[in-house]
């Protein structure tokens, strides 16, 4: 989805909210962020959300409207989550919106970098973002947020091609 899809897509959630006189929020991850926190490509709409059985409705509202699917807004992330700061990227009038900060990001697209996705140009941009200038630094914040997780050979391989 683009980041104009995305933003109304999550207008329209508020709206649903608001006609229910709900207050929900939502954490997005993955492409969601990349896309509206770094305009740097469309997204994909991994989240954690609460109260999650509105927002489940008001989602599959909108996907009916927009002929997405059911489960575009996607729950499934929370098992890989470790504990993390988030900022608040929308703050509408029943929905706030927030995402994690670049370092988690990283960390997360880290550990699951694959090739041939756009993780690659993911892991670029927030290599940038955090102005890094070894593949040091990468790891070492993937172990702060990670401790017990091993980083892929392969992935280790696509960060220290990117410092070269």
């Amino acid at each position: 989805m683009s980041t104009e899809e995305i933003k109304r897509y999550l207008t329209e959630l508020n709206d649903e909210l608001c006609s229910m006189d709900v207050k929900g929020e939502i954490c997005l991850y993955g492409g969601a962020v990349m896309a509206l926190a770094y305009d740097a490509r469309p997204g994909t709409e991994d989240a954690i959300f609460e109260p999650i059985r509105y927002i489940r409705r008001t989602a599959e509202r909108v996907a009916e409207r927009h002929g997405l699917e059911k489960g575009w807004l996607n729950y499934a992330v929370k098992m890989f989550l470790a504990p993390h700061k988030k900022r608040i990227l929308l703050d509408l009038s029943h929905l706030k919106v927030y995402v994690p900060t670049a370092d988690y990001m990283l960390a997360m697209k880290t550990l699951s970098a694959r090739a041939n996705t756009m993780d690659r140009h993911d892991l670029e941009v927030l290599i940038q973002d955090l102005g890094l200038k070894e593949p040091e630094e990468v790891f070492s914040i993937v172990k702060g947020y990670y401790s017990h997780k091993e980083i892929k050979p392969e992935a280790k391989s696509l960060i220290r091609e990117l410092f070269d």
